[in-house]
């Protein structure tokens, strides 16, 4: 995994995601994959833009999500590209959905838990504060706090 400065040709955001970071740069996230390891190396190489570094990615699929997330060093932007999505949050305790159609967008707010889940083929957008992380496993309709382990990014 390594950041790419000066990149000149199209990335494609389903397989190279883009790092938004301070100065208002943006960089190419070469050999980006969701693996324990590539996850620590991506979060060494931004730690110096914080809670401001922002990742910009593209996640296709089909069905229901299978864990919660949530991202407590920042408010992370949903977009609908294609299909039809359901982002699920709890918010203080109380479930929230709201259904997203292509060009519809949501906001989670920082810390909020919250699951995706697409009906049929779908695609997203997903501009998001890394930092800190937090990933659960699916197992009900609210997410837990005793329940998983925190993702990669949280060390």
């Amino acid at each position: 995994m390594r950041l790419l400065d000066n990149e000149h040709h199209a990335v494609d955001l389903r397989t190279t995601p883009v790092h938004l970071g301070l100065g208002s740069r943006a960089k190419p996230v070469e050999g980006f994959a969701w693996d324990p390891q590539v996850l620590q190396a991506y979060s060494a190489a931004v730690a110096a833009d914080g809670a401001e570094g922002r990742m910009v990615a593209i996640f296709d699929g089909d069905g229901p999500g299978d864990r919660w997330e949530r991202h407590p060093a920042g408010d992370e932007l949903v977009v609908c590209l294609s299909g039809s999505v359901t982002v699920t949050r709890d918010v203080d305790g109380v479930p929230d959905s709201v259904v997203l159609g292509p060009g519809g967008a949501t906001v989670n707010p920082a810390g909020a838990w919250h699951a995706v889940d697409m009906t049929g083929p779908a695609s997203i957008l997903t501009v998001t504060a890394g930092l800190g992380t937090d990933h659960r496993p699916r197992t009900g309709t609210r997410p837990t706090e005793h329940v998983g382990t925190p993702g990669p990014e949280a060390s």
